[in-house]
């Protein structure tokens, strides 16, 4: 693993132009695998926000009279831009991120596809409806404000950017600061697109300073943020002063439920599947295994060995299936949970603490499995935000919905069973913006978001779009 030593990061992207921030902190940025500093990044204020905020307010009234064919063209140029970088963006992801081959290569084409998803949206958009004698017209909302997580950076931009895009909004993005070599790159490619100045703004800065500036901002009309339930919570709070339109797809503590026909050959690949995505580093993962009583040994067995046969390391290496934690404080929360478990009574039957066996540096975790956890268990409860497993069992069905939905999130579940309408059945009793059945697919056309604390609206297809448009009434006398 050798580190290539970056030049420093001294720009934003505000009004069509490359600007040195007013901001002037710097922040170091680090290979994950090697725990090397590979440059520095200079991170953005709130006077940077507030330039980029009046940018995009000033170029918001040529967005809004856009035709359906100018956003689509626009769009066009963009995933054009996009694709021409798929390489770069690639060897940043797994520099900067430390994705293994098998998620990094799906990372660096997302954004294509996403903005792909967002022109066939477009196309067959109604923006104009009847209801009885009157006409319908959706509207753009105005200035947006998009506040990105560091888990898939460039294809959080790039889907949260076009589908703003294509319903007429101008933007605001607050990408993570740990991620500032992609967002350079995918900055680079949306100013080689050729969009009008401040159609969209990109100021890299914390959380606390560029994103309270953005949600504080009575100029900003919506705000769509990807993250922890905290900051979501703290944005729904500052936006209510101002009565914004608010996207949050926030944490989440997914079950996988495999039902007691399932066949176990089936179940454990896609258990795996669902909790170690992303290396752990996914709100969807599946991380609580609920699995009935009467095949609990069965089952612990099974999922231990596949536990134990998941290889955590250097992400360039093919057989690597889980990189490393994206810094050293996510390494320490991943660590202290384990510790956690251990204290509370958990069985460990994988993994635990520290780094994997011939690993001496990088933010490296031991994939990890607890058995014998209880649902009121802290693991069972805290979303960890790494390759840490827990198998909760259960006496009957409507014991499994039960613990299911006994959580304050609702993001995503999974169902494994041998008889699909059962497990359609079992899925529509469990509170989730999304389940899957015997599945790990996505459908990019489908709306994506939580229940409960784990977000409010929703984004993808039509359900995305809609959430950056405005409902107007126009009644005509005859």
């Amino acid at each position: 693993m050798q580190d290539i030593r970056h030049p420093d990061i001294d720009q934003v992207y505000i009004d069509g132009q490359f600007v040195v921030p007013h901001g002037s902190e710097w922040f170091e940025l680090h290979n994950p695998a090697t725990e090397q500093t590979i440059g520095r990044v200079r991170l953005a204020d709130t006077e940077d926000a507030r330039r980029a905020i009046a940018a995009a307010k000033a170029a918001l009234p040529g967005m809004k009279r856009s035709s359906r064919q100018q956003r689509i063209d626009l769009l066009e140029r963009l995933r054009a831009a996009v694709a021409a970088r798929q390489d770069e963006l690639l060897e940043a992801i797994v520099e900067e991120y430390g994705a293994p081959a098998a998620r990094s290569r799906w990372m660096a084409e997302y954004p294509v596809m996403v903005i792909d998803q967002a022109i066939e949206t477009l196309r067959h958009f109604e923006f104009e409806r009847r209801a009885g004698g009157a006409t319908v017209r959706l509207e753009p909302v105005g200035v947006a404000g998009l506040i990105t997580p560091w888990n898939s950076d460039a294809g959080f931009i790039c889907g949260k950017l076009a589908t703003a895009l294509a319903a007429g909004c101008t933007t605001v993005i607050k990408p993570s600061e740990l991620s500032a070599l992609q967002t350079r790159m995918v900055s680079e490619a949306l100013h080689a697109a050729g969009l009008p100045p401040g159609v969209f703004n990109i100021v890299t800065g914390r959380g606390e300073v560029v994103g309270a500036a953005i949600s504080a901002s009575p100029d900003v009309a919506k705000i769509s943020f990807t993250g922890s339930t905290a900051v979501g919570q703290a944005i729904l709070r500052s936006g209510a002063e101002s009565f914004k339109r608010v996207t949050l797809e926030l944490g989440g503590k997914s079950p996988t439920v495999i039902l007691d026909d399932a066949d176990i050959a089936q179940a454990v690949p896609l258990v795996i599947g669902a909790g170690f995505m992303n290396s752990g580093q996914a709100c969807i993962a599946g991380t609580r295994i609920l699995v009935p009583q009467s095949r609990k040994a069965e089952f612990e067995r099974a999922i231990a060995e596949a536990v134990r046969a998941t290889k955590s390391g250097d992400p360039r290496e093919t057989d690597t299936q889980i990189g490393p934690m994206v810094s050293e404080r996510q390494w320490q929360r991943v660590q202290r949970y384990i510790r956690i478990g251990l204290d509370e009574g958990a069985t460990l039957l994988a993994g635990g603490e520290g780094r994997p066996e011939g690993l001496q540096r990088g933010w490296f975790v031991r994939p990890t499995l607890f058995g014998d956890v209880r649902n009121d268990m802290t693991i069972a409860r805290d979303e960890i935000f790494g390759p840490v497993l827990a198998i909760i069992p259960y006496r009957d069905e409507a014991e499994a919905i039960a613990i299911a939905n006994d959580t304050r999130y609702g993001l995503s579940a999974l169902v494994i069973t041998a008889d699909p309408a059962r497990g359609e059945r079992v899925a529509a009793q469990i509170d989730a913006g999304r389940v899957l059945v015997n599945t790990l697919a996505h459908e990019p056309q489908a709306p994506f978001g939580g229940m409960k604390q784990s977000g409010l609206g929703r984004e993808s297809g039509r359900w995305g779009m809609e959430a950056y448009l405005e409902t107007k009434a126009v009644l005509v006398a005859g």
